[in-house]
């Protein structure tokens, strides 16, 4: 099978769950607008967080896809259970709009980061089975490329490991912050064009 059909599929996912952040972006309805603007200044920490996240996801797994001529059956269903996390993310966001500041908030953010933990776990497995089916599906990735790639997709999990760490005994709101920094490091090009790939150039990863 083409990845034109694998592809369309995932963008429509990114493209509703990126879309559906905007529902966090609600006021309390209590005080004066201007009190009430600046009141909900959680939720637009957590709006920006889950959009640069979607949106640099969205960048690194269209860089995956392009490596690869045709998709099997397997690399369908790691891209599904991949998705299936991607699409969650405005859940965990609308709980650190509601929360991060009051009871809730260690909660809401480590809820945050589990759901972040297993997206880069599903990044982790579509850039390893690329990388070690790269002939059965047409992927212009050179032999090493996995093991020159460890350091960057794994330190991207153990980053959002800790992340959720600190929301759970530090701080929800530092924890949030990392995410967004983390989000931030990503929005700079860790992987490759096809094109430009050569096989002594180290590659170091995903999103992940």
């Amino acid at each position: 099978m083409s990845t034109g059909r694998a592809e369309a599929f995932s963008d429509g996912v990114f493209a509703i769950a990126i879309t559906l952040l905007v529902l966090s972006l609600v006021l309390s309805g209590h005080g004066t607008l201007t009190s009430q603007l600046l009141a909900a200044w959680p939720r637009y920490l957590a709006y920006v967080v889950s959009f640069l996240t979607i949106g640099i996801m969205w960048m690194n797994h269209h860089t995956i896809l392009a490596h690869v001529a045709r998709v099997d059956r397997p690399l369908l269903v790691i891209n599904l259970l991949l998705l299936m996390g991607i699409v969650v993310i405005p859940f965990p966001t609308a709980l650190v709009a509601s929360n991060l500041t009051g009871p809730g908030g260690k909660a809401a953010a480590v809820t945050y980061g589990l759901v972040m933990i297993a997206i880069s776990l599903g990044f982790d497995g579509l850039w390893i089975y690329v990388t070690t089916h790269a002939a059965a599906l047409g992927a212009t990735v050179p032999p090493e490329a996995l093991r020159q790639s460890i350091p960057g997709f794994t330190g991207g999990l153990l980053a959002y490991v800790a992340a959720t760490l600190i929301a759970a005994f530090v701080s929800p709101v530092a924890a949030v912050i990392v995410f967004g920094l983390l989000a931030v490091y990503y929005l700079f090009e860790h992987l490759p064009s096809p094109a430009e790939e050569d096989p002594s150039q180290s590659i170091p990863g995903a999103e992940g």
